[in-house]
């Protein structure tokens, strides 16, 4: 498993550019689950291991225009070790940029292996974001961990934005094709989140739509004052993926799907 880089102009037409290809020791199985920030004038680029199980781990990589990447020599820069409630591991990891610090929210698992739940570390706001920067936040307890009937034992791919003052978490609930759907959670401190709906805030389409098996692992984007929701789809549990996304509104402080955006006629923009 790589990871593909493409463009476009109108959030809706995309090209493919390029591929970060895998050229470390710890990339042996392959990578997966990507998020960059723009941080400085650069792009931070954060992305997972693969198939090492409770050893997969968060590995950082940099660009100054988005396409040619050059990765961290201290490859990986972040698994969890002072989270009793953790086995350990770090994948689906996004940054996100606060006034006295950066936070980094990742998917890990409790110890047995068996629930996958969302964690929390943070740096120094001027750091290099390499080994040796990022310290435990949610070491008492799990950022989010599953609790609702739709999100079975699994909640990941956490995807944090600020709006009016809090911090608005975009996770998956569910594993892929239960069906995965997208639910938001709400922070002050972007540290301790509350759910605001028991339901999904985009949930798997209708059967026969192309998204019937699942809208999951959400990428949240800010143009200006517009919001918009990237996620992944499919019609056949899994066989074929596509990226699509919504435009979000807000609404007394909570966020909501635009109705000439909802996912049964947001079609996908790259498969």
């Amino acid at each position: 498993m790589g990871r593909g880089i493409a463009e476009s102009k109108d959030l809706l037409h995309w090209v493919k550019v390029g591929e970060l290809p895998l050229t470390q020791a710890v990339e042996k199985n392959g990578i997966a689950a990507p998020g960059a920030r723009v941080i400085g004038g650069v792009v931070h680029l954060f992305y997972q291991t693969y198939g090492q199980g409770a050893k997969d781990s968060i590995c950082h990589a940099t660009s100054v225009d988005g396409v040619h990447f050059v990765k961290d020599a201290a490859n990986p820069v972040y698994h969890p070790t002072k989270m009793p409630w953790s086995v350990g591991r770090a994948i689906d990891a996004e940054v996100t940029v606060m006034p006295d610090r950066i936070m980094m929210y990742f998917a890990t698992r409790d110890p047995q292996m068996h629930k996958q739940i969302i964690g929390a570390a943070s740096a120094p706001r001027h750091a290099k974001l390499t080994r040796g920067d990022w310290t435990d936040v949610s070491v008492d307890a799990p950022t989010l961990t599953p609790e609702l009937p739709w999100e079975h034992i699994c909640t990941e791919a956490p995807s944090v934005v600020e709006h009016d003052g809090f911090y608005y978490m975009f996770y998956a609930g569910g594993w892929n094709n239960e069906p995965q759907q997208i639910g938001v959670a709400r922070s002050r401190d972007g540290i301790h989140f509350t759910r605001l709906s028991d339901e999904p805030l985009l949930a798997n389409g209708a059967k026969g739509s192309w998204n019937s098996s699942e809208s999951g692992h959400p990428g949240v984007l800010q143009v200006g004052n517009r919001t918009f929701l990237f996620f992944q789809g499919n019609d056949d549990g899994g066989k074929t993926y596509h990226l699509s996304k919504v435009e979000i509104g807000w609404r007394q402080g909570r966020p909501y799907v635009l109705p000439d955006s909802s996912a049964a006629t947001a079609s996908p923009s790259l498969k």
